[in-house]
């Protein structure tokens, strides 16, 4: 039994307040009404009960105050375990919020478990945490609810999610081996210029003779690191940073740099690939979940996340509204979708299995995307050592290079 505090409107029309007993919310509100009071608000916690939810809401300082991509896909895995053994949804949410591991977690499913015992749809009651549960998710979610599949719908995203994650995962880890070297070359360069050049100056302003002309680049560029003009250099380069930041995220700032992505020789094809399996696998999801492939279109223009895309699927949208097939609207991104993709996306419709062959897409794109992948980074690797061993010693020349000079000067 849990304690529940009430405010309510009492049989006279005066508002009452007051604390009241039972095994949940639900429960607590027909007790009200069994009274002849029309509950305003019915809040677990008062007294004993309150210093509970209190302990239970308690998070330590270094959780994450948001619920992470994993909790969802927990959360979504066990409720459509749950819905498939028979048990009514608001019994399965009860069950998950009052299991859940994570503070955040608790308190985000008690939020959507109390606004459905109060009438509300799983859908509408999930669209009122967009930054927990994304459009994708709430459309599939009342996809299902609508059809009676629920439990079903619920699988299909929990699947759709793992993907993603690996996906992501795949990507990050690529790009991680890269991004050390190079955060290495940096290190080495800020140690060169401000520690290691500056200790052979003494040695060259007695030399007496011109210093070679890549001698004097690398002192100069050492000189000015170790200036204070040097901060101001570095403040310039935070505002510009910041300045180039904001106008990337404009719409058109996002266009033009992921135009400029595209043209890059291996990366644009993999950012492309990426960006299309990621559009098939979420597309298919969708119309494997009963969305109408007007509605499924808008839901993955809002989330995908590629501006160039975005653009793509709302032309689309206008075409397949006239009454156009789905493959040549997609026709006028050739960067990201080549004439094979669009022939079998057309193949497809015509036979209606469009989402099985969307995802079987973004299957193989995936597995392409991942060999790719490894062979991009195992070249990676060994140029970026090369650059970083040609870069240092370029700067060991330049200082030895007034050496000889200082020998045939003696001379």
């Amino acid at each position: 039994m849990a304690v529940f505090t009430y405010k309510a409107i009492a049989t006279g029309g005066g508002v009452t307040e007051g604390t009241i007993d039972a095994g949940g919310r639900a429960e607590a509100i027909r007790q009200l009404e069994k009274q002849g009071l029309d509950p305003l608000k019915v809040i677990e916690g008062a007294g004993r009960g309150g210093a509970k939810k209190k302990e239970d809401g308690a998070g330590l300082p270094w959780q994450s105050k948001r619920v992470t991509p994993s909790m969802l896909e927990n959360f979504t895995r066990l409720l459509s375990s749950l819905l498939s053994a028979g048990l009514p949804l608001s019994r399965a949410l009860t069950i998950l919020h009052k299991e859940a591991g994570s503070p955040t977690a608790k308190a985000k499913w008690k939020e959507i478990h109390d606004l459905v015992i109060d009438g509300m749809a799983l859908n509408e009651a999930m669209a009122k945490s967009p930054d927990t549960f994304p459009k994708i998710y709430t459309a599939m979610v009342q996809a299902g609810e609508t059809g009676g599949f629920l439990d079903l719908v619920l699988n299909q995203i929990a699947d759709f999610q793992a993907r993603e994650k690996e996906m992501k995962a795949k990507v990050m880890t690529a790009l991680l081996y890269p991004a050390i070297l190079l955060l290495m070359a940096l290190g080495v360069l800020v140690f060169l210029m401000v520690f290691f050049i500056p200790r052979f100056q003494t040695l060259f302003e007695g030399f007496g003779a011109e210093l070679p002309w890549l001698t004097r680049v690398i002192v100069g560029t050492s000189d000015f690191m170790t200036s204070a003009y040097a901060a101001w250099g570095v403040v310039g380069m935070v505002l510009a940073f910041v300045g180039l930041r904001k106008w990337l995220t404009s719409d058109a700032g996002r266009r033009s740099r992921e135009h400029a992505i595209l043209r890059f020789p291996v990366i644009g094809n993999l950012v492309a690939r990426y960006a299309m399996a990621r559009f098939c696998r979420m597309l298919g999801t969708l119309l494997g979940a009963g969305v109408s492939l007007i509605n499924a279109l808008t839901v993955a223009s809002k989330a995908i996340g590629n501006q160039i895309l975005t653009d793509t699927i709302t032309s689309s949208i206008d075409a397949v509204k006239k009454g156009g097939a789905l493959g040549p609207s997609l026709g006028s991104s050739k960067d990201l979708f080549p004439g094979s993709i669009l022939e079998m996306i057309g193949v497809a419709e015509e036979s209606g299995r469009l989402d099985e062959e969307l995802v079987r897409i973004a299957d193989v794109a995936e597995t392409d995307l991942d060999r790719q992948l490894k062979t991009a980074v195992a070249l990676t690797e060994p140029l970026m050592l090369f650059f970083i061993a040609g870069f240092i010693g370029t700067i060991f020349i330049g200082m030895v290079l007034p050496i000889f000079s200082l020998q045939d000067h003696i001379k």
